[in-house]
C-alpha cells in the first residue's frame, strides 16, 4: 500500500473538517491515539469515533483549517495543521498541532499522536 497516498488522501478529508469520515475510513480497529496532553488517549478505532463525535459536535462554527504540509517516511506519516474552531457556549480552540500517524501494510492507521506545534 502506497503510504503517501494514503496519507494524503486522509489529509484531505481532515481539512474538509470531516474528522469522523477520516477515522471511520482509514483507522484500523485496534488503532490507538495520544493526545499532547490535552485529549487523552484512545485504545481502539470506536473509541475514537465516539471522542470526534463528541468534538465535532460541540463546534459552533469552523473558521479556517489549514493543512500546511505532510512528510512520510516509511510507514510513518506527519501532517500539520492549524485548526481554529469556535466552540458552543462561547469558547474558542486555535490547534497549531503535527499529526504522526503509523500505517499498517494494509494502508491503515495503527497509531495517531498529535503534537503542539506552537
Amino acid at each position: 500500500m502506497n503510504i503517501r497516498e494514503q496519507a494524503t488522501k486522509m489529509d484531505a478529508v481532515v481539512s474538509t473538517g470531516a474528522v469522523v469520515d477520516a477515522v471511520k475510513q482509514f483507522f484500523a480497529d485496534d488503532a490507538t491515539t495520544s493526545d499532547h496532553g490535552e485529549g487523552g488517549t484512545t485504545s481502539n478505532k470506536a473509541e475514537m469515533i465516539t471522542k470526534m463525535e463528541g468534538f465535532t459536535g460541540a463546534i459552533e462554527a469552523v473558521n479556517g483549517i489549514t493543512h500546511h504540509h505532510t512528510i512520510v517516511d516509511g510507514n510513518v506519516s506527519a501532517s500539520e495543521f492549524t485548526f481554529d474552531f469556535d466552540m458552543q457556549g462561547g469558547g474558542k480552540v486555535y490547534w497549531h498541532e503535527i499529526i504522526r500517524r503509523v500505517w499498517n501494510d494494509q494502508g491503515q492507521v495503527i497509531q495517531e499522536e498529535y503534537f503542539n506545534a506552537e
